[in-house]
């Protein structure tokens, strides 16, 4: 059975990249641009990793790290900060709600996420 995934991603054009690369390596993909939808679609789908954009309409991902740590039944999926958002309070912030990573965008090729996802879902 192939692992699900939900991506908060914003930014159209990498999230439809993103979504392609992981289907093709055999993930199943869920993808939303907002946190609210992001936290519902984690309850319904109960993905086995979550991969969030910091900077998002609305709410950004700090509030979902939040929203999702009240979440008994959902508050131990693992979540990897995927953004180009790199500030101290923020990454300490994240790592403080239980993001397992915090990532750069720009330091990453979408083959390189991959082995990254591949690895946080072994």
């Amino acid at each position: 059975m192939s692992k699900k995934i939900l991506l908060i991603e914003d930014e159209k054009v990498l999230s439809e990249m993103y979504v392609d690369k992981l289907t093709e390596v055999g993930f199943k993909v869920i993808s939303t641009i907002e946190a609210k939808e992001g936290l519902e679609l984690t309850k319904k789908e109960r993905p086995d990793l979550i991969i969030l954009d910091l900077l998002l309409p609305q709410e950004n991902g700090i509030v979902f790290l939040t929203w999702l740590k009240k979440e008994s039944e959902i508050s131990s999926i693992p979540v990897v900060i995927f953004s180009n958002f790199d500030e101290p309070e923020t990454r300490k912030k994240a790592f403080k709600l239980g993001a397992k990573a915090y990532l750069i965008k720009t330091n990453y090729t979408p083959r390189e996420m991959v082995e990254i996802i591949r690895d946080y879902l072994r």
